[in-house]
Order: C-alpha cells, then sequence, then structure tokens
C-alpha cells in the first residue's frame, strides 16, 4: 500500500499538537461553566430544509447520503452541519418543555464546510459556542453579556500563549434602516456584499452593489462610507447622523449599539469596538452582530463571531429568541501550532517510565506503576526489556521526562540526577505533572 496523501482541509494534528488543542478546550469550557452555561451536543447531521438557509453558507453545505440507498429512496435529504446555531434551534424546539429559560448552552463540536481550504480555513474543524435563549423575549443586556464572556474566555487563552483578540460589533437594525433610508429594500442583499468589504476591498464592493444590485453609486457610495465607521465609545453615533440618512429602524439599531459599546466599555474598555462594516452574512441575524480579531493575525479575518437572533426558532406559537458567539478554535489553532507560536513541553501525558529489569520482573514494575498511578501519576511500564540505556532512550524520544527503576529509584533524564525514592510518597515537580503549553 503507498503512503496515503492528506486530504486538504482536514487537519489532524500531532500528539503535541492535540495537548494543545485539549488545554485551550479545557480552558474554554472551564470559562463557559463559570458564567453557569450548560453543555450539549448535537447530532452531525441535519435536514437539508434546515441547512438550506438565504446565506451564501448554504452552497458550501456536505450532502450525506447511503452508498448502497435504495432505488427511489431520498438520499441527499441530510447535510452536516455547517455551523452549531442551526442544529442548536432545532434542539430547543425538540427540549423546549424540559429546558429553563433563559437557557444557557455551550457547546464544543466539529462543523464541516465545503469551501477553498486555506490558512485558517479548513473543511473540518472545532467550534465552541456560547448562546442564551429565552421564550418569546430575551432581555437585551444578554447582548454584551455573550460578549464580554466570550472575551474573558479568550483572554484566558492568553496564559497558555494565544495573542489578545479585539471584538468588533455592529447591529443589523442599523444597517437595514440605513439602507432602508436609501431606498433599498432587499438589505440582505446588501449586507451580503458589504460582508465582503475586508476580503475584495471598497471599489470591488462598490462596483457589486451597482453592477449586481442596481444601486445608484450616490447610494453605493454612502453605504460604503457607513462601513468606515468604527470607534471604541459613542461617537460613532454623531458620525452616523452626519450622512444625513433618516429612518426608524436605523435610530432603534443605533441606540442598540450605543447601548452595548457603552456598557462593553465600563468592563473591559478599547476591547469592544463598533465597527459598522460588520456584517454577517448568514440571513438569521436581527441585531447585533460580533466578529473579533487577533492580534497579530489581522490576514485569518474574524476568528471569532456571533449576534442576535429574534426569530431563528419558532415552533408556530412560541418564538425563542437568542444570542450567541462561537469561536473557531481549529483556525487560531491550526496557524499557532503550525508557525510553533504554540508549543507542548512534551507530546504525551506520560510522567514515569517505570523500566523493566526482564520479564521475569516486569510484574514488579506494573505493580509500581500501578501505585503511581493511584496517586494521579501519569505512568507507563517499558514496552520492552532492555538495556537501560535503551529504556532511557526511549523515554527520551517520548518526551518522558522521568524513569523509575525497581522498586525504589527514579532518575531525571534531563538532569541525570537519581534519587532513591518510594512509589507510595514520590511526587514530581508540579510543573512536570502534566504537558505544559506555552507560547513557542
Amino acid at each position: 500500500m503507498s503512503r496515503p496523501k492528506p486530504l486538504s482541509g482536514f487537519p489532524e494534528f500531532l500528539p503535541a499538537g492535540r495537548v494543545v488543542e485539549q488545554a485551550v478546550l479545557d480552558s474554554l469550557r472551564a470559562t463557559f461553566e463559570l458564567h453557569g452555561f450548560a453543555s450539549i451536543e448535537t447530532r452531525a447531521v441535519e435536514p437539508m430544509g434546515s441547512l438550506a438557509r438565504k446565506g451564501e453558507i448554504t452552497k458550501e453545505v456536505y450532502v450525506v447520503r447511503r452508498l448502497h440507498a435504495a432505488e427511489g429512496e431520498a438520499g441527499d435529504d441530510l447535510g452536516l452541519h455547517f455551523d452549531l446555531t442551526v442544529p442548536f434551534a432545532r434542539y430547543v424546539l425538540e427540549n423546549a418543555g424540559h429546558l429553563a429559560f433563559p437557557f444557557r448552552r455551550y457547546q464544543i463540536q466539529k462543523v464541516w464546510r465545503g469551501e477553498r481550504p486555506q490558512e485558517g480555513r479548513y473543511r473540518e474543524f472545532v467550534q465552541a459556542d456560547i448562546d442564551i435563549v429565552g421564550e418569546a423575549t430575551l432581555a437585551d443586556h444578554h447582548d454584551v453579556e455573550v460578549a464580554l464572556v466570550m472575551l474573558e474566555a479568550l483572554e484566558g487563552l492568553r496564559e497558555l500563549g494565544v495573542p489578545p483578540v479585539t471584538i468588533h460589533v455592529n447591529n443589523r437594525k442599523l444597517s437595514e434602516g440605513f439602507y432602508r433610508g436609501l431606498g433599498v429594500e432587499d438589505h440582505l442583499a446588501v449586507l451580503q456584499r458589504v460582508d465582503k468589504l475586508d476580503k475584495i476591498g471598497p471599489d470591488a464592493v462598490g462596483a457589486l452593489l451597482v453592477d449586481e444590485l442596481g444601486m445608484d453609486a450616490g447610494a453605493a457610495g454612502k453605504c460604503l462610507e457607513l462601513a468606515t465607521i468604527t470607534s471604541a465609545d459613542e461617537s460613532f453615533v454623531d458620525a452616523v447622523r452626519a450622512l444625513g440618512v433618516r429612518n426608524e429602524l436605523l435610530d432603534e439599531g443605533l441606540d442598540a449599539l450605543a447601548s452595548v459599546v457603552r456598557a462593553a466599555a465600563r468592563v473591559a474598555p478599547g476591547r469592544v469596538i463598533a465597527d459598522l462594516k460588520i456584517a454577517r452574512g448568514l440571513d438569521y441575524y436581527t441585531g447585533t452582530v460580533y466578529e473579533t480579531e487577533l492580534e497579530g493575525y489581522a490576514k485569518l479575518g474574524s476568528i471569532c463571531s456571533g449576534g442576535r437572533y429574534d426569530s431563528l426558532a419558532s415552533d408556530g406559537r412560541t418564538t425563542y429568541p437568542g444570542v450567541g458567539i462561537s469561536v473557531g478554535v481549529t483556525r487560531i489553532l491550526g496557524v499557532l501550532i503550525g508557525q510553533g507560536k504554540l508549543t507542548a513541553s512534551r507530546p504525551v501525558p506520560t510522567c514515569v517510565l517505570v523500566a523493566v529489569d526482564s520479564e521475569e520482573t516486569r510484574d514488579t514494575a506494573m505493580a509500581v506503576a500501578a501505585r503511581l498511578r493511584a496517586r494521579g501519576i501519569p505512568t507507563e511500564v517499558a514496552p520492552k526489556a532492555d538495556r537501560f540505556g535503551k529504556q532511557i532512550r526511549y523515554a527520551d524520544r517520548r518526551g518522558i521526562p522521568y524513569v523509575w527503576f525497581g522498586e525504589g529509584s527514579v532518575k531525571d533524564i534531563r538532569s541525570g540526577d537519581q534519587t532513591d525514592a518510594d512509589a507510595g510518597s514520590w511526587t514530581p515537580p508540579a510543573e512536570d505533572l502534566r504537558p505544559r503549553v506555552s507560547a513557542g
């Protein structure tokens, strides 16, 4: 069998990279749970009717079918979820009678998108989401809360070596109201093109607005002017007013966004910024929208995004509004691990290798290992009875810092120090007990 070729867009970390990934996920999980978010997991597939929404993500859905489907059997009515929000909406509807609202959920799972693989963009990747969902109503202050919880979670990753982030925030009502004030009715089409601003530039976006949507040059210019407005305080309100567009929905969006920026500034000054080019191409967002930049990695684009959705989940009688934000974990780690910016102190959890004198004494070695494990020390037994030098080299290749000999001697193979020890009381230094993650 020839050596297999990797599939582009489907990353697989080596053990050291996996150590980094697990440390990041553990840190995110701890912060989410600290704020009362409950963990859920949903199935990998959803009906295509649920996935095929108006947002441009539709064309990226992977269809799932049975290879040997019977003749006439529907084979393309399921697709792999491209985010965790759509399956979450279905989950809420199915389980509403068992949930206490507002329901606070976090979810860490893989998602799949059939987009062109490139740095920071994959076809299979891990997302970590938080959402707060209400029954019929949901207070506006949750728009600020989810942003600040995610900011805290991402700030917690700085201890591992992940760079700081800045959250950019807009409001879909602001943008839609502005476009309606210009006489534009298909606001979603405008949002989807403005969302490309960072990728293709203002001239190209302006051309799309004029050529594809039939906007006049003056209106397209106003849309581009709106998209250039950014501030870390409420000064953006006056900047929007200065453009001379009037609309009731615009006023509502301005007030809502000002409230978010004002509240965030009290807790995390300068870290949550009003940025009126933020659009989010998915059609289910109705209010506040977020995108997040990783400092020093602008070319990655947004690594964390989300927003308010007032009508994503509805059973026809009750509507479940919500607000959520999601971080692309693999999007961050694929680059940072690949560039050596995040490293693990060793690729294996093992702290101690128990040497084997001979196969006749393997039982003794296994008993020592059991005593160490009972005290929470990750331990393995040498796979082969060999010269001690070879067993030490084996430990070194694996990244294992300590080798145990017989019933009472342990060697730090990095320093060469060897001391008498008892398996019932010896403990390694805290920094050696588990693999550590740090900036490379």
